[in-house]
Parts: structure tokens; sequence; C-alpha cells
């Protein structure tokens, strides 16, 4: 194995997955000095945290073993890499794995890029009965309203369409971590990642 190119793959994906060392480390049980040490290339993850890396980036195994993402890889879609595109005028939403051409009411639209929440703008996550139970006191006006949440993680991609003066309530599957993203019609498109904590006694 190549630590360099091992550690320069590990940093790439950490930044497309907008992570710091510290937030990467939290995720995988390290400290953030470990992760400093793959990067560089003073170090590698042994064979059960490169496990977890690839599912956590939502690429193959093989993938960080060799240091580089491999044509057919690159080339398939990837629901964490979902794109989202919401018309203008009938507020229609589509989705994409990959680029593409789409409209709607004989328009070009262009897919919304998202951004990351503020605290104060976040999604209330609670695990409740074995599933994720999803709530926001946002405004549900209908001049000002969330239209839709959707849950994305690796392999998974699920779409809860919203409705003025509606109160945003949802469950979702308990999956381990994923990512919730929105739409606001004032605020654009945002997102939150979301992560289960593991109780000790679980892992007994």
């Amino acid at each position: 194995m190549d630590q360099v190119k091992i550690g320069e793959l590990i940093r790439t994906l950490r930044i497309e997955n907008h992570l710091t060392q510290k937030q990467l480390a939290e995720r995988i049980g390290v400290t953030g000095k470990a992760v400093s040490k793959w990067e560089t290339g003073n170090g590698c993850p042994d064979i059960s945290l490169l496990t977890e890396l690839s599912g956590l980036f939502g690429v193959e195994l093989q993938t960080l073993l060799l240091g580089e993402i491999l044509k057919k890889e690159s080339e398939k879609g990837n629901m964490k890499k979902l794109k989202f595109y919401v018309c203008p005028d009938c507020g229609n939403v589509i989705t994409a794995t990959s680029e593409a051409n789409i409209s709607c009411c004989g328009k070009k639209i262009e897919p919304l890029t998202p951004r990351k929440a503020e605290d104060n703008e976040k999604l209330s996550v609670e695990e409740i009965g074995g599933e994720w139970f999803v709530s926001s006191e946002h405004s549900m006006t209908k001049e000002h309203y969330i239209s839709f949440v959707a849950y994305v993680n690796d392999s998974t991609a699920m779409i809860c369409k919203q409705y003025p003066e509606w109160n945003l309530q949802l469950s979702l599957p308990l999956y381990r971590s994923g990512r919730l993203v929105w739409y606001c019609t004032q605020c654009g498109l945002l997102y939150q990642d979301i992560r289960r904590q593991i109780k000790k006694s679980e892992t007994k």
C-alpha cells in the first residue's frame, strides 16, 4: 500500500464531505492527530478503519487501498452526491445522481447548491421508537415554507414532500448516519449531517 496516496485520497474525500480532521476523527473513533498523520503519509489506518472510511465516504474499499478513484467508480451515480433541481414555476422536484440536462415548464433548470445549515436553522432530529423523528419550528406559510425534506446516505435516498400550513414532522428508518437535505422557498437548499449515538449496551 502507498501510504502517501492513501493519505492524499482520505484528505480529498474528507474535504468533499465537508469534514474537518477533528470531525472525521470523532466519527470513526480516533484522534485528530491520527487523521493528520494519515493525510501527510506518515501513517495508515488499519484495515478495520479503512472499511469504516469506505462506508463513510461512499467509496469501495479497494479504492482506499489503491489510493485513487477507479474510473468505473467515478463515473457511476452516487446517492451521496445526489443533485436536486426545483422548478421555480411549479415547484417540481427532480433529482439526478450525475450530470444531467433538466428542464421543466419549458425552461432549463440548474442543480441547486446545498448550504450547510447554521445551528439556528437545523432540523430537530430525535431517536424515537426505532426511527428518526424529524421536526422543525420553521415557518410553513404559503409564502415561506420547506417544500421537501430528503434523507440521503451512500446507497439510499428518500424524499418527503411538505406543504404550506402543515407542521413539519416526519419519521425515517433509523440508519447509522446520513444527511438531511431540505428546500426552503426563501433560503434555498440546506443540509445537515446526522449520526446515531451508539449506546454502550448495544456494543456488548
